[in-house]
């Protein structure tokens, strides 16, 4: 009989509270590192960057240039972290090295962009805090379903998801605050080593024997272990299917809502930032409030599908709402129906993508190949909500409009978003395993 190592056998005992307050402070500090840098400081990077090279890039393209490489290595790097991270027989455990080395060097990574005056090195330090701050996500999320008993993961989803919400306004708020862009990566960068400290020191993070035997290393090897078969992990391949569609349709809607309200409401520029923020912090507000407590409710029922089917479903209507209510109204009612389904989302299809994984031994690298259901829709929500409106105007429809007139350009957009989203959600119940 061949014994499972402690390492690797599913969870049994509910972890310290002391422990989820520290992984809460650690995604709050990751997610800041992220946010702060791409919702503010590599705008205004980007903006002093364009204007001080005479003929050269423009500071839309730039930016643009340095979020699609960003995204794309981001893409790549959590699986491969995840891999190694799953591969590590260190004495401190398997995710305390990727997780203290990824914070270390991203938050060096963040004081070479504070000195970036040029684009290269501003695309190339970009470039290096995903590729290190994906190491610090990859094992920080594997230590859910390798400490967090299945029947207790919505209530731990719903709170890791709280700190990446609020996270991301942190990161937001300390760009806005401090005197200067360099000042501000340097603030994030410092906040965000110091909240990962606790979990880092306190991680019970249990190591793997020195003998036990771990799969091939070599890249080829490593590069096939990312194809999770689908006729031998039905459930996985469907949650990894339902997460891109959901998330696609989430990103489809979200990426031109800053020109839905210029363009499609007639708002300036400086209301509708204005007007931005504030359904940036209804959102959010509705995000907490719907996580935490449907991730508990989820646990205490012990059903999964149901929560993330209807969860998705309301990430769709509120971009149906979109649709076919444009004012600012309608904005208000869209961003209250996106925090309360995108909230409860986040939380259960968490715990339930932790019940499919395939097996223990490579948790960090399966979350990682999920997790590219989460990343490609940054990538690919642009070009075809882009795609939309450029036909939309080519077949002579109305892009943007001032005042009652119905916009069909953003129309089209919003409803494909719910199209794709509502898809997602009915193909959950594809999923056998989990009820």
């Amino acid at each position: 009989m061949t014994t499972v190592p402690a390492a690797l056998a599913e969870p049994t005992t509910s972890p310290p509270r002391r422990w989820t307050l520290s992984l809460v402070l650690l995604n709050l500090g990751v997610m800041a590192g992220w946010f702060g840098p791409i919702q503010v400081l590599l705008a205004q990077q980007s903006d002093r960057i364009a204007g001080a090279e005479p003929g050269g890039a423009s500071k839309e393209l730039l930016l643009a240039v340095v979020l699609f490489t960003g995204a794309l290595v981001s893409m790549l790097a959590n699986p491969v972290w995840g891999a190694f991270s799953d591969r590590t027989r260190s004495r401190f455990g398997r995710r305390v090295p990727w997780v203290a080395g990824g914070v270390l060097a991203g938050a060096a990574a963040l004081v070479l962009l504070a000195g970036a005056t040029g684009p290269v090195l501003m695309v190339v330090a970009w470039c290096l805090v995903q590729i290190a701050l994906n190491a610090a996500w990859a094992g920080g999320t594997a230590a859910v379903p390798d400490q967090v008993p299945a029947d207790e993961r919505g209530l731990i989803g719903g709170l890791v998801a709280v700190a990446g919400t609020v996270g991301v306004l942190l990161g937001i708020k300390t760009a806005e605050m401090t005197g200067s862009i360099a000042q501000g990566y340097v603030v994030i960068a410092i906040t965000m080593t110091l909240l990962a400290v606790p979990w880092v020191l306190g991680s019970r993070d249990v190591p793997l024997p020195p003998d036990h035997p771990l799969p091939e290393m070599d890249w080829k090897a490593l590069l096939r272990s990312f194809w999770v078969s689908p006729r031998e992990h039905p459930d996985f391949a469907w949650a990894w299917i339902t997460r891109l569609l959901v998330n696609l349709g989430n990103w489809i809607a979200l990426n031109y809502l800053y020109y839905f309200l210029t363009d499609g409401l007639g708002f300036d520029d400086g209301e509708a930032t204005a007007k931005l923020g504030l359904l940036v912090m209804i959102y959010g507000a509705t995000t907490v409030l719907s996580t935490v407590v449907v991730g508990w409710w989820s646990d205490r029922s012990g059903r999964r599908k149901i929560f993330v089917i209807w969860s998705g479903t309301l990430v769709g209507v509120s971009s149906l709402v979109l649709a076919f209510v444009q004012s600012w109204t309608g904005a208000l009612i869209a961003a209250v129906v996106l925090g309360i389904g995108f909230g409860i989302y986040q939380a259960v299809d968490f715990a339930l993508i932790t019940q499919v994984l395939p097996g223990a031994g490579e948790r960090a690298k399966d979350l990682g190949v999920i997790n590219i259901a989460a990343a490609l829709p940054q990538v690919l929500a642009p070009a075809i909500a882009g795609l939309i409106l450029v036909g939309v105007r080519a077949l002579g429809g109305t892009v943007a409009t001032y005042g009652e007139e119905w916009s069909m350009g953003y129309g089209v957009v919003y409803v494909v978003g719910f199209a794709l989203c509502v898809l997602g959600s009915v193909l959950v119940t594809r999923i056998r395993s989990v009820p």
